[in-house]
């Protein structure tokens, strides 16, 4: 390698180091600005794979920092997933209830899907006044509120009482935009490209 090419690697080490020297004095003094501990509401949304595997990330973060969980799934049920028979493991830090019966183009019932979302919703309730429980994933609850099986505007009164370190993170495609704006932290997913159009089907351990 010629003096030149030594001398190159240097200047664009060097600017390399002074950006990141700037943009650490940015992000520092943001972290320093943001000195608010609270529990907060994320919604995970959008058509794109990955929103109830975030939230369940989430619960087992909040399980290795010793907190107790709360999970209810609101349109799951019909079959048992690799993260209920994983989080079940745990009866003493997560209290799991799967409270669907499967997705609503296999139940086609409005009204036994609505009684069921109601019924979910008692539970999730039961969690949401509870200050014992650090975190609650409301999966799926996206769904019931888009096809109305819940009244959103009492779902977010609900949400707003709860004990005020609690954190609630709710997943579902189709998150109304009263949701979408009571929440503190929102990302929608989106699809750039998913196996099952190459039809390779779900399977376990990807999907379920």
């Amino acid at each position: 390698m010629t003096d030149q090419n030594h001398q190159d690697i240097d200047a664009v080490n060097e600017r390399h180091r002074v950006r990141m020297e700037r943009k650490k004095a940015i992000i520092d003094a943001k972290i320093a600005a943001a000195d608010k501990q609270i529990g907060i509401i994320i919604v995970n949304t959008g058509n794109g794979k990955g929103k109830s595997s975030s939230g369940f990330g989430m619960a087992i973060r909040a399980m290795g920092h010793g907190m107790k969980v709360g999970v209810v799934q609101f349109i799951k049920g019909a079959m048992s997933t690799g993260e209920e028979k994983f989080l079940r493991r745990f009866p003493d830090e997560v209290s799991f209830h799967a409270m669907g019966e499967g997705y609503t183009w296999d139940t086609q019932d409005r009204a036994r899907d609505t009684e069921k979302a109601r019924l979910a919703w008692e539970q999730a309730k039961t969690f949401l006044a509870d200050p014992a429980i650090g975190l609650v994933l409301l999966d799926e609850l996206n769904i019931a509120l888009k096809y109305r099986y819940l009244d959103v505007h009492t779902v977010i009164n609900d949400l707003l009482d709860r004990p005020e370190m609690q954190h609630v993170v709710i997943t579902g495609r189709g998150a109304p935009p009263e949701l979408i704006a009571a929440a503190d932290t929102v990302t929608e997913m989106e699809v750039v490209k998913h196996a099952f159009k190459a039809g390779i089907s779900a399977q376990a351990g990807t999907e379920w």
